[in-house]
């Protein structure tokens, strides 16, 4: 069975709330960009059917938004382990994960240097390697996630590549 990752950058932060960094929320252009990627998710029928997700507030609030133009978008599963996760961290997660299309919503350098990692072929996009706030890499995996190490990278976008949903 063939199944489908997605690797979900956190859209845009406010560092002007003077907040902790657990706790900071998105700013008006990460709250305008979230709607973008679930727009583009539903739009190339990869609503996923289970999301792994930072508790931090900025990863829930990046889900919500994507969540808001998904039919039937499921309850994400908080994780504290996943914030600020390294590779291996979010590796794990998923390796346990049961849906059949899976978000991952995470932090950089981990999301990013995880969709390197998985990347059979990288994009031929310079953002890549820098996995920029909303980057979303899209894997088709063959293996059990269980067995996962590799998937065919089939979508990568960031928030600014996206129409406004309205």
């Amino acid at each position: 069975m063939t199944r489908t990752l997605i690797l979900i950058r956190h859209c845009k932060s406010d560092w002007s709330a003077n907040q902790e960094d657990h706790a900071r929320p998105l700013n008006p252009r990460g709250r305008r960009a979230a709607p973008r990627l679930g727009a583009f998710l539903a739009a190339e029928g990869l609503a996923p059917d289970e999301v792994l997700c930072s508790d931090a507030m900025r990863t829930r609030e990046t889900w919500a938004g994507i969540a808001s133009q998904l039919p039937d978008a499921p309850a994400p599963t908080l994780s504290r382990t996943l914030y600020l996760a390294d590779p291996a961290a979010m590796l794990t997660a998923i390796r346990a994960g049961t849906g059949t299309i899976v978000a991952v919503i995470g932090h950089n350098p981990g999301i990013g240097e995880l969709a390197w990692s998985l990347a059979e072929k990288p994009p031929h996009d310079e953002r890549f390697g820098m996995y920029p706030t909303g980057a979303t890499t899209v894997l088709r995996v063959g293996a059990p996630w269980s067995d996962l190490t590799t998937g065919e990278v089939t979508h990568f976008t960031t928030p600014r590549d996206l129409p406004d949903p309205g």
